[in-house]
């Protein structure tokens, strides 16, 4: 199945928009960019160095990253896939966190696909937390 994805311009600010916002979305912006063009290169300078990942797997909690190069390894390592993709389903941002939720596409039908949802936190123009959470057995 061919999934549409929201473009990552296409991410709303609900309550107020001010410059955690703002920056918020910005810098989640250019998070989803360098997935699309499977560039992991340009997500360096969007990491913060006391980054935290609570990834997806193992269940039932998955694995805890801690620092910055154990978070960009995490995400580079999906970023450079191009034989899979993310899509996006609904984006939004309020203050410095952000709401992901997406679709994982490594095929063509739904069972090579998976469901989740990212929680985010945005300070100081970088990325300091991730939770991710996914729709599976």
């Amino acid at each position: 199945m061919n999934y549409p994805s929201l473009a990552p311009d296409q991410i709303a600010i609900l309550g107020s928009a001010n410059n955690a916002a703002s920056e918020t979305r910005d810098v989640i912006r250019k998070f989803h960019e360098a997935f699309d063009r499977h560039d992991p290169q340009a997500m360096e300078d969007l990491v913060a160095d006391d980054c935290v990942i609570e990834n997806t797997n193992p269940a039932p909690n998955g694995a805890r990253l801690l620092g910055k190069a154990a978070c960009l390894a995490n995400w580079q390592g999906l970023a450079s896939s191009t034989s899979a993709r993310f899509v996006r389903e609904e984006v939004f941002v309020v203050g410095e966190r952000a709401v992901i939720r997406w679709r994982y596409c490594w095929g063509t039908d739904d069972a090579s696909s998976i469901r989740g949802i990212n929680l985010m936190r945005v300070c100081g123009g970088r990325i300091v937390e991730a939770m991710g959470y996914v729709k599976g057995t």
